[in-house]
């Protein structure tokens, strides 16, 4: 007998292996929670069960933009990555250092910035008018720089026009239309940022390979 509601359906449904059905659900269940990165992950976790592993990616980066520090939601988007030959963490960064950068949230960075401001302002102001409370002033700002720095280099890899090869094979043309030639082709799971859009091509440049090019829309999915 199954539950009554359709996210306990979805995850019986997961449970017994019907993994298209179950993805179904939580994909209804999105429209109600589209902020809620436990749905995007277990939407993940259906395509990767089904073996679609740009999709997978997809939902576990939307994840893992949400809820950083979730050990399962990042294991499994490094996981996902890896199958299409591309890794969470850039060439050359101490796994250390980017889970550091993504140990808070992007709001959460926001709010710890915005707050760190008005606390930074009240100390100004009281040392203003009563020339008290220099040092702590001085610590808070230097402090607040380090967060403004920390969330301009994250308002970057937030806004950045992320996508993810979701066919099995993305062909990579030296023009926006099939009658331009391929330059190469990348297996689904792979990175790509996009450039520029035309009708129902995109511009990309694959990230772990410097390839510059335009695909098919329907070849990738953008986070």
């Amino acid at each position: 007998v199954f539950a009554q509601t359709p996210l306990q359906n979805a995850e019986e449904f997961y449970r017994q292996g019907k993994f298209s059905a179950a993805l179904g659900l939580y994909e209804y269940d999105l429209k109600s929670h589209p902020n809620d990165p436990y749905v995007y992950y277990n939407i993940g976790n259906c395509y990767f069960k089904m073996g679609s592993m740009g999709l997978a990616a997809a939902n576990y980066y939307r994840a893992f933009k949400l809820a950083p520090r979730n050990t399962d939601i990042r294991n499994n988007l490094a996981l996902a990555l890896s199958a299409g030959g591309e890794s969470l963490v850039p060439a050359g960064v101490p796994p250390i250092l980017h889970k550091a950068f993504f140990s808070l949230s992007y709001s959460e960075l926001k709010g710890l910035t915005m707050v760190l401001w008005w606390v930074f302002c009240l100390l100004a102001c009281i040392w203003v008018l009563k020339r008290r409370g220099g040092r702590i002033t001085a610590t808070v700002a230097v402090v607040l720089l380090l967060s403004a720095g920390w969330f301009y280099m994250r308002h970057k890899a937030e806004t950045e026009p992320l996508a993810v090869v979701a066919a099995p094979v993305a062909e990579i043309r030296s023009g926006p239309g099939t009658n331009f030639p391929a330059s190469a082709s990348v297996a689904q799971g792979h990175l790509l940022t996009v450039q520029d859009e035309k009708d129902s091509w995109y511009e990309v440049i694959v990230k772990s390979q410097g390839i510059k090019g335009w695909v098919d829309k329907n070849a990738i999915e953008q986070i």
